[in-house]
């Protein structure tokens, strides 16, 4: 959500944001119902304050103030639910240099690091591996769990569960503050993070949300959250911070649900598009200075290519254009990570800066130097996605012989160096 002063300043603006981020909202319609919402509210408020005034006795007066005043009531709630409706269709303007496109083809590569390994042997995919040496489970996942279930198992699951312990523990040497969130959540935490309306067929809703302690069923709509980045900021939501508690540097643990509604036939096979996965994500609330914020998308996206780089996993970052980027973003990066049986860099990582757009739609806001109320900037990076990042520890580490190496950085925690055959 923007500041509805700045779309009466900059139309224009706003309809040419739309236009590259690919968003169908008419900018003068939202402009017809802010004056029209602004003239009622006038003249709403002068009745009420006539009819403050007057005196006992004035009956007569008092009833045609009450009549001129019940369509004018009417009037203003339709216009202001409409009004707020499609205010939340608003997208957040962009950086001046992000790149300018209508899809992910207008993406530009910025940095890559680290060199694909040249195998002198056929590869297997981790589809492969995970069978041969009993690490994933697909057949039983599904069966389970339905399309795009899976089992980690032996290994794998140690792995897994190294990563995040690794992670852990270098987010917080990094000053972040660790969090596991809730999971299930309701309505306004993904209308505050953007969410919601914009991917609402990607978010699986509680069919049955249970009962309240008085036995009464929750009428409520609660939902599975598909990133614990709403989880976070819901913490803050209608909270007013001082600017000494600023930075907050905060990171979440969470299992993730999505329905994967918008990826029908992509990454139908193995673990790079699943139903359930674990997440480790990073949430930082800052000054209401993009120069600021944009320094914390840098130092985020830092934090996650040291990761890989720790990892020894060939990597490139990619800086997200308009049209790729969602309503929200002011400026993203994703990071692809290598995967050699797609012979190609698969995403791994995404890291935004939200400016303000996020915590108008939340309340959050903080005391500035001057004792003046403003709203944070938000920020929000994947640290580390599992089980995807295992596609390619397994792929870039495989032997000849069918075995597969443990990077270096992981073998503290597992007691294993290697992962043999069954």
């Amino acid at each position: 959500m923007l500041d509805i002063n700045f779309i009466r300043q900059n139309p224009d603006k706003m309809k040419e944001t739309c236009r590259v981020k690919n968003i169908d909202l008419n900018i003068d319609e939202i402009l017809k119902l802010d004056k029209e919402r602004r003239e009622l509210i006038k003249k709403t408020d002068s009745l009420r304050a006539e009819q403050n005034k007057i005196k006992k006795g004035e009956i007569e007066k008092g009833r045609k103030i009450k009549t001129e005043l019940k369509p004018l009531l009417e009037r203003l709630s339709l216009v202001e639910k409409e009004y707020n409706s499609l205010m939340l269709l608003v997208p957040n303007i962009v950086s001046d240099d992000t790149p300018v496109g209508p899809d992910e083809t207008y993406n530009k590569e910025i940095y890559r690091w680290g060199e694909p390994k040249n195998f002198d042997f056929k590869i297997k995919d981790h589809i492969q591996l995970g069978k041969d040496l009993d690490l994933i489970d697909l057949k039983q996942g599904v069966k389970t769990s339905g399309f795009r279930g899976y089992y980690l198992k032996n290994e794998a699951a140690l792995l897994e569960l190294a990563l995040i312990w690794h992670v852990v523990l270098r987010m917080t040497a990094k000053g972040f503050s660790p969090v596991i969130p809730p999971t299930i959540i309701r309505e306004f935490a993904l209308i505050g993070s953007g969410h919601f309306p914009f991917d609402r067929n990607e978010v699986y809703q509680i069919a049955n949300p249970g009962r309240l302690a008085d036995g009464n069923k929750i009428k409520e709509p609660l939902f599975l959250g598909g990133t614990s980045e709403p989880s976070l900021l819901a913490y803050f939501a209608g909270k007013t911070l001082t600017e000494k508690e600023l930075p907050i540097k905060i990171f979440g643990f969470s299992q993730c649900y999505r329905s994967e509604a918008g990826s029908y036939g992509k990454d139908t096979k193995g673990l790079y598009r699943l139903h359930e996965f674990m997440k480790v994500e990073e949430v930082i609330l800052c000054k209401n200075d993009v120069n600021e914020s944009n320094k914390w998308l840098e130092e985020m996206r830092e934090i996650s290519q040291e990761i890989l780089e720790e990892l020894e996993l060939p990597y490139r970052v990619i800086q997200i254009s308009t049209g790729d980027m969602g309503a929200g973003k002011y400026k993203m990066y994703d990071i692809e990570t290598w995967m050699p049986s797609r012979n190609n860099y698969g995403e791994t990582h995404s890291d935004s800066n939200m400016t303000d757009w996020q915590a108008r739609r939340l309340n959050i806001k903080y005391i500035d130097e001057k004792g003046e109320k403003r709203f944070v900037h938000t920020l929000n990076n994947t640290v580390i996605a599992l089980p995807r990042i295992l596609i390619a520890i397994l792929e870039n580490y495989q032997r000849k012989d069918g075995r597969i190496d443990v990077p270096k950085v992981l073998q503290k925690y597992l007691g294993f160096k290697i992962i043999p055959r069954k």
